[in-house]
């Protein structure tokens, strides 16, 4: 497989001095690991997984030989990668964490701008909506105070104050998720290189990483080989204007460091910082458990400007897998006695163009009239409201819709009516739920694969954020409306191919086993704490401890 001059560049930057390997663990289910490494794979449904599972030779093969939950659920509607990321390490429902979207619509803030990203504090003056992965960047401040829960690297940390809590992400959304509010050190993607929260100095290690990548990030690259397995999958499919995926193999010309994200690279850089500061800090190797979140962000990226079933995604799991095999290798030649446990924080759906060629013939995007503003205009005008003010507000086609406070009450609820008629008659959507229905709606238990369409809103929704009104598409429909942008293909649905997810936990002497019954990712927190000694209480969880020993004797006991 080749490899870019990067890759060989930030592996010599991490490489460690251990001579151990994995033989040499000789772990009991009695003794708590000393590392935690729970990784999320942004956008590595369990539709992925299952279709790649036979070509994995190295990491992703080592996880799939531990225990296996190939149904995990992202149980809720708003299957983003803030939601996503808000249940993996906290064991909550994203609207109880108070996570309903990557964005939402706050009309009591003070900027113009209503849109509030979920890893900003718009609290403080002068800053801008754009999270770092947008299009059109913001200035505002990272941070995870939207988050309403602490995380486990936080229990873990008020039980045991030595134990540290890292996390390290391309996304900061990801980063500040899965680590919360109170970490020792967390790093994100932005630009050319991983930065973090306002105020803190990065790691020596992390700066050394950032100059290694910055010397070889405009430099060009050769393609990727194309792995047997990948050789189908080699057709181009057009979409918008002129433009093709499904036959591209990241190969980056010269100064293109604009596309590294959406290529194998990205993830490789993730996981050399995050080995650099388990390096540096030496975690896993004292007294005390240490925790460290990962967020590989590349499938996403990949996902959103390739779609899911062409040459790109392929090769991109051909490269996962060898990515994390390192990684794995690194920690086993330390010596440390470490869990891993895998999932993703949502699944995706391919783009229209292809899915219409392989089997779905009602695949489609949406109608570019379906959005708040169209609508809002449309309302106004049924209704007479004078003056040029948005009357509806929504942050995209689909999820969350809020209606103008500046509006009497008795109007407020006319153009809530009025739109909400419109929208749902509209044959593209599925449903619209109200704010106070979903309120009314009990916290859904039992199998997510079985839940209403309304109790998947409701694991969504939280009373002081989510909008007057939810939308949510019928299936295949795409809710980008045009590709110009770059994205061809999303996720955000409450469909399960887009909430089915698989979660995998590996420790060295594992017994290796599989279970098909679906299980959420709500339950990842309690299951960890369980190997740990951090037992959540029942009334602060969503979730149950998953029994992972395999034998006998009980993991969550």
């Amino acid at each position: 497989m080749q490899k870019s001059t990067l890759v060989t560049a930030l592996t010599a930057c991490i490489i460690f001095s251990g001579t151990a390997n994995a033989e040499d663990h000789n772990s009991e289910a009695s003794t708590p690991p000393k590392l935690v490494v729970a990784i999320s794979v942004d956008q590595f449904s369990a539709n992925l997984f299952d279709e790649y599972r036979s070509s994995f030779t190295d990491g992703l093969k080592r996880l799939a030989n531990g225990v296996v939950f190939p149904s995990g659920y992202q149980a809720h509607s708003s299957t983003e990668t803030c939601p996503g990321h808000s249940t993996i390490m906290t064991g909550v429902h994203s609207g109880r964490a108070g996570i309903i979207g990557n964005n939402w619509i706050d009309l009591s803030i003070k900027r113009d701008d209503k849109t509030v990203y979920c890893a900003e504090d718009e609290r403080v003056e002068g800053t801008s909506f754009g999270d770092i992965t947008a299009a059109t960047q913001g200035e505002y401040i990272a941070s995870a105070w939207h988050l309403l829960v602490p995380t486990l690297g936080e229990r873990l940390k008020k039980i045991s104050p030595e134990s540290r809590n890292v996390a390290v992400a391309g996304k900061d959304r990801a980063a500040l998720m899965m680590g919360g509010k109170q970490v020792d050190e967390i790093y994100w993607w932005k630009g050319k290189g991983f930065s973090t929260l306002e105020g803190r100095k990065s790691l020596p290690s992390v700066a050394a990483l950032n100059e290694a990548i910055a010397g070889q990030i405009d430099k060009a690259r050769p393609a990727y080989a194309t792995p047997a397995q990948c050789v189908a999958h080699n057709i181009k499919i057009m979409h918008g204007d002129g433009k093709s995926v499904g036959d591209y193999a990241f190969q980056r010309p010269e100064g293109a460091a604009s596309i590294y994200r959406a290529s194998p690279d990205f993830d490789g850089s993730i996981l050399a910082a995050a080995t650099a500061v388990i390096n540096e800090l030496k975690l896993g190797q004292g007294e005390a458990t240490d925790v460290i979140s990962v967020g590989l962000s590349a499938t996403d990226y990949i996902g959103h400007a390739f779609g899911t079933e062409g040459l790109e995604m392929c090769i991109q799991m051909s490269e996962l897998d060898h990515s994390l095999g390192q990684f794995f290798d690194i920690l086993d030649g330390e010596g440390i006695d470490y869990v891993v446990m895998l999932t993703a924080d949502h699944g995706g759906l391919d783009l229209p163009e292809r899915m219409s060629l392989q089997g779905v013939p009602a695949a489609q995007r949406i109608d570019p009239n379906l959005n708040a503003e169209t609508i809002g205009k449309t309302v106004a005008k049924e209704l007479n409201i004078p003056g040029d003010k948005p009357v509806l507000y929504a942050d995209g086609p689909i999820g969350d819709y809020y209606v103008s406070r500046d509006l009497p009450e008795k109007q407020r609820q006319r153009v809530k009516d009025s739109a909400i008629a419109l929208i749902a008659a509209h044959a593209q959507v599925e449903a619209v739920f109200e704010h106070d229905d979903l309120a009314a709606i009990s916290v859904p238990g039992g199998s997510p694969e079985s839940w209403t369409l309304a109790q998947r809103a409701r694991a969504s929704f939280n009373a002081e954020r989510s909008g007057d009104f939810v939308v949510l598409l019928k299936k295949a429909v795409t809710p980008i409306a045009s590709t110009m942008r770059g994205y061809v293909a999303t996720h955000g649905s409450p469909w399960d191919y887009d909430r089915r997810v698989p979660i995998l936990f590996w420790r060295a002497g594992v017994q290796h086993f599989e279970q098909p019954m679906t299980v959420m990712t709500v339950d990842i927190a309690p299951t960890l704490g369980a190997l740990i000694g951090v037992k959540i209480p029942a009334d602060e969880i969503d979730g149950t401890c998953l029994d992972i020993d395999g034998g006998p004797a009980n993991s969550c006991n």
